[in-house]
């Protein structure tokens, strides 16, 4: 049997087979026209703008564009270039031939993809509108969730629906319940009804349960999308007249033991089954001013570097499912990383840099709900200061090596400003305030610290790291903590990780993840919806599923 070519993440608008983007103004368009014969993957078509991982990889890029090449977009329209269809969700035939971890870790990435087009409202004053010019299902109407505003053509015909319980045994796999109930206020028996109903809801109906916020005749359906993009388009502090910065193709050189970037390098030990991220601090010719900044643009730090290792952990992700230990490390000068944190926090405001903060915010998240155990290692040539502390932060565990004997080369962490809420998990919460379940005291003795270098008794002492062992004890204490993560079982890992990075506190990010972690990962194994009498795998055959009726 042939090995599936690994997964890559980069694209250019030019090289787009699923979807066309154009420009009016402050408002982008975003029409999704899917290429039959263009899925990531061979055995299937995906017909009726229905789509796959390379769908929605093209999608993720479009987003990325439009937040850094077009300052001047306030509102995205999302819709569809097919007649009376506006997506059909993702591809049951692809969904049914793949893997269980395919099956996940695409429903992962259309999470995190969804979140993004969130997060944009939320942060960067680009809102979105799903223009439904069509009939609108699963994952078609998850994606339309996702938008500020859902606006369906009424046009007798036409319906939102979630279908994946009575036609599939399985449930929406991008957030559609919780969207449902927790963003659009759908009232349970309503959504009881609407998720059990494969027709959908059309009409004044669905404006009345609260799926969709206007039903608009189709002589009027384009006008009004105009008017409704412009009307939000007016609401946003986006620039009318900067100049866009240019997402340049990243280096990447590929090897048989990892990836190489120019900020991050992963190193990949098969034997171990895991992988060491090490990224680098700024070398000292970096920008220090606002024109500067303009002037790198792409090749500025903070955003190189984030695109360099949000890339790495997708990669990662999808090509090498069995790399469960991901050892994060750090390198170069602390002095250059805050100086850069200062930098961006002197022009928090300006465009470019709330995008590039929204882009390293977007990527350390990426860390908190990937399933693989994160420790961190800080050792004699790490800087894990400010914007790398996150990445020590994010980790399960952290170990810091003292020096006792050598004080001039122990290493050393440096809290900054941006450690206290500039880049908030899925939770809402700083990983500090995750850390300490958001005890006061906790963080403002953390806080007292800011722009201090502390060694590792200082740093444990604060509750900033797991252990601080010496130089005698580091490589058996290291190397016994990693053996014993190895030996553990991957599915009890996911599941302990994922209660235990978000604690308490719940947001809708954290339920669709955690709700995607534990449900939908025990459905997609189970015979009722994968067996080979199971719903997903008898769709289209003409068969019907033979359930096990026992409820567990």
């Amino acid at each position: 049997m042939s090995v599936p070519a690994p997964v890559t993440f980069a694209r250019h608008p030019s090289q787009y087979r699923h979807w066309l983007l154009t420009f009016d103004g402050p408002v982008a368009t975003l029409s999704m026209n899917v290429d039959e014969e263009g899925g990531l993957r061979p055995g299937y078509a995906l017909k009726l703008n229905s789509y796959d991982l390379g769908v929605d990889i093209e999608l993720h890029d479009a987003l990325q564009r439009i937040r850094f090449e077009h300052p001047e977009v306030r509102t995205v329209v999302l819709t569809s270039a097919r007649e009376r269809i506006f997506c059909s969700g993702a591809n049951i035939f692809m969904l049914g031939k793949s893997s269980h971890a395919w099956k996940v870790n695409f429903c992962k990435f259309t999470n995190e993809t969804r979140n993004g087009i969130e997060d944009a409202s939320r942060h960067s004053g680009i809102k979105f509108i799903a223009a439904c010019n069509g009939t609108t299902a699963g994952g078609g109407y998850e994606l339309a969730l996702a938008c500020d505003e859902i606006l369906l053509v009424d046009d007798r015909s036409s319906a939102v629906s979630l279908p994946e319980v009575p036609l599939l045994g399985v449930l929406p796999g991008t957030g559609g319940l919780t969207r449902v109930t927790d963003k659009r206020r759908v009232r349970r028996d309503h959504a009881d009804i609407f998720c059990l109903t494969t027709e959908g809801v059309r009409g004044q109906r669905a404006k009345d349960w609260k799926l969709v916020d206007d039903v608009v005749k189709p002589a009027r359906f384009t006008e009004h999308v105009r008017e409704r993009a412009q009307a939000l388009a007016a609401l946003s502090d986006r620039p009318a007249d900067a100049k866009g910065v240019p997402l340049t193709p990243l280096t990447r050189q590929d090897a048989a033991d990892g990836y190489r970037y120019d900020t991050v390098r992963v190193e990949i030990d098969t034997a171990a089954r895991r992988a060491t991220l090490t990224v680098s601090a700024p070398a000292a010719d970096q920008p220090r001013d606002l024109d500067a900044i303009l002037a790198a643009g792409a090749q500025w730090w903070p955003l190189k570097m984030a695109r360099e290792l949000d890339d790495a952990i997708l990669t990662l992700r999808t090509n090498h499912l069995d790399i469960g230990m991901w050892i994060l490390k750090t390198e170069g000068d602390a002095a250059e990383v805050l100086a850069a944190d200062t930098l961006m926090d002197a022009h928090a405001s300006h465009w470019f840099v709330r995008e590039t903060i929204g882009m390293l915010r977007r990527t350390l998240a990426r860390l908190d709900v990937s399933s693989r155990s994160l420790f961190a290692l800080i050792e004699p040539s790490s800087c894990f200061a400010g914007t790398l502390l996150e990445l020590a932060l994010a980790a399960d565990r952290s170990y810091m090596l003292q020096l006792p004997d050598d004080p001039e080369t122990t290493p050393r962490l440096v809290p900054h400003a941006a450690n206290f809420g500039r880049y908030p998990m899925p939770n809402g919460l700083s990983r500090l305030a995750a850390r300490f379940y958001e005890d006061a005291a906790a963080i403002e003795a953390v806080r007292a610290q800011v722009g201090q270098p502390l060694d590792g008794a200082q740093a444990e002492a604060l509750g900033l790291v797991t252990a601080a062992p010496d130089d005698i004890d580091w490589e058996d204490e290291i190397r016994i903590a990693l053996e014993e993560r190895a030996s553990l079982s991957p599915d009890a890992l996911t599941g302990l990780e994922a209660n235990l990075r978000f604690g308490p506190r719940e947001t809708m990010e954290t339920r669709i993840f955690g709700r995607l972690t534990a449900w939908q990962n025990w459905i997609f194994n189970r015979p009722n919806a994968v067996g080979e009498q199971g719903a997903l795998k008898v769709f289209g055959t003409g068969n019907k599923a033979r359930f096990d009726w026992d409820r567990v």
